[in-house]
């Protein structure tokens, strides 16, 4: 039992668990997204994710009257970040993990709501329309976007503000059969299902689908999957002295990363839209 306490203890709990402190947060609530990097940020991997954030609410005019909801909210830098920038008022998040939420809910001093669930189970936590904004902080990909915004939606007010980041074909998926073998098992292994991606035609498509306008999408391409990878080869690779799971798991991150974008096939999007 001692051995199999101690080798479970080598793995991560979760298959979305990230050792935040390798990439350079040692906050008590750290960051876990790959990162908006810019001239600005340098080598601050905080700084790349707040960023990130921070982009995403602006493109949804996040203010403090808004009452939102954070989708994804990994563990919890984001719920600081929405009180101390934007002064929200009504917070309310949805995590996954369980060991997340619990960390969570002994470290930040404050009341707001956080619920361990998918956020594909909106409906159930919230039988009513109640949140005039969802932001889901570079995690929506993991599930088949129709259903995240079928559970999505019904929790939105009228007019209500949607922000996320998902992958998209560039063009279309790889026609060559070989290529299509590879992708779908680089992509499984970020838990991305290959059939679940689209082109922007076919996510706007989508969106409308489900009674949104004003749709806008922005390629991060660039700024995220070659910042995130061009930070962990160039800054890290020397810096961490313990090679384990925990760093497997962000080195191999930033390796399809890379590959994602030096390939061209695949692009990391910020998507924007309000509810008809």
């Amino acid at each position: 039992m001692k051995w199999q306490q101690a080798f479970r203890s080598y793995f991560p709990k979760h298959k979305y668990a990230i050792q935040a402190a390798y990439l350079g947060d040692n906050a008590r609530l750290p960051w876990s997204n790959l990162g908006y990097w810019s001239d600005a940020v340098g080598d601050d991997y905080p700084a790349a994710c707040q960023n990130l954030a921070a982009h995403l609410a602006a493109a949804v005019y996040l203010n403090s009257k808004d009452r939102l909801l954070d989708l994804g909210c990994g563990q919890g830098a984001s719920l600081i970040y929405w009180q101390e920038h934007y002064q929200i008022q009504y917070l309310e998040a949805v995590e996954l993990q369980a060991a997340c939420v619990q960390h969570i809910r002994e470290n930040l001093n404050s009341n707001l709501q956080i619920h361990h669930a998918s956020f594909l189970n909106l409906k159930t936590i919230f039988p009513q329309p109640c949140f005039d904004v969802v932001l889901c902080i570079d995690a929506a990909y993991h599930s088949h976007l129709n259903s995240f915004l079928d559970q999505v939606s019904a929790v939105l007010n009228s007019n209500g503000r949607l922000g996320f980041h998902c992958l998209i074909w560039a063009d279309q998926a790889p026609a060559h059969l070989l290529k299509q073998v590879q992708y779908r098992a680089l992509l499984k292994a970020a838990d991305v299902h290959f059939d679940d991606l689209m082109s922007e035609t076919q996510l706007c498509s989508l969106l409308q689908q489900h009674h949104f306008q004003q749709i806008q999408i922005e390629d991060l391409s660039t700024q995220v999957l070659a910042g995130f990878a061009d930070y962990v080869n160039q800054h890290l690779q020397h810096q961490i002295q313990t090679r384990d799971v925990d760093w497997f798991k962000i080195a191999m991150t930033a390796r399809l990363c890379a590959k994602l974008y030096a390939d061209g096939w695949v692009k990391y999007v910020q998507v924007s839209a309000v509810k008809d």
